[in-house]
């Protein structure tokens, strides 16, 4: 399945219902809960405006959230329907986050994962992702989320006419 850019009129709806069915599990695991709570369709639309948001599937089984900030490219909101994981739909995803870092000049990704998902911070380092950090939500003094960064490799030259 290719992976799509969701923009304008799209189901939202749908998209919010798979990242809420792809991040239940973190219910009762993860302290503080999940920001995933107050995502609406209204504020998944306003990422497609102001920064990226792809699909995979229809209805979708997979997305991300893309955002560019300064000298990175923020990977969010990474949820592959359960049913659908273990099919390299996650990679394809951090492929096309690749590819628009490389577009817009930036050289590295980067996307966090709370502490206690150890099996995200498996997959991520499988992805080449190296922990960079740790740090805390307001009001905790213990470390409750994990920074990960990968180099963006230079876009191959175009080749010749």
């Amino acid at each position: 399945m290719t992976p799509h850019q969701a923009t304008g009129v799209y189901d939202w709806a749908a998209l919010l219902a798979l990242i809420r069915h792809a991040f239940a599990g973190m219910d009762g695991r993860i302290d503080p809960p999940s920001s995933m709570h107050a995502l609406t369709v209204e504020a998944i639309a306003l990422q497609a405006a102001a920064g990226e948001v792809w699909v995979i599937g229809a209805p979708p089984l997979a997305c991300v959230f893309l955002t560019p900030q300064a000298g990175r490219l923020y990977i969010g909101k990474l949820a592959v329907a359960e049913g659908h994981r273990g099919r390299g739909l996650a990679r394809a995803l951090v492929a096309v986050a690749e590819r628009r870092a490389q577009a817009s000049g930036l050289p590295l990704l980067e996307l966090q994962t709370r502490v206690e998902l150890v099996e995200n911070h498996a997959v991520f380092a499988a992805m080449g992702f190296v922990q960079v950090t740790a740090t805390a939500h307001p009001g905790y003094s213990r470390p409750t989320s994990l920074t990960f960064q990968r180099a963006v490799p230079p876009a191959a030259p175009a080749p010749p006419p």
